[in-house]
């Protein structure tokens, strides 16, 4: 079985950085990336094994869909961040499969 970090789906050099400096705002060929961002209610209170759990199952998720370049979970913050290629309806369609997986996660924030 995999460990995954308990701060992030992808491990980084340093995650202290803020998102701003960690998250992309162009695409490889200078294109805006589009973003949004999910609560999950109460992430941080749960023991590792279900945080793991459910970081597998976002993963998972995320990895379905090529328009995510980038992905972060802030357990300490409860949330989500998805950094994309920006298509017509797609921020609200993996935003449903993440809540599909993870019923209590809400959208909060998309760009």
């Amino acid at each position: 079985m995999t460990t995954l970090p308990r701060k992030s789906l992808y491990p980084f050099k340093n995650a202290a950085e803020p998102l701003r400096m960690r998250a992309p705002a162009v695409d490889e060929n200078g294109k805006a990336l589009a973003d949004f961002m999910m609560l999950l209610p109460g992430l941080r209170n749960k023991p590792d094994a279900v945080i793991g759990a459910i970081m597998k199952d976002i993963q998972s998720v995320l990895g379905r869909y090529r328009h995510v370049v980038f992905a972060e979970v802030r357990v300490e913050l409860n949330l989500l961040w998805v950094s994309l290629k920006p298509e017509l309806g797609v921020s609200r369609e993996i935003a449903q499969a993440v809540r599909e997986c993870v019923p209590d996660a809400k959208l909060i924030s998309h760009m």
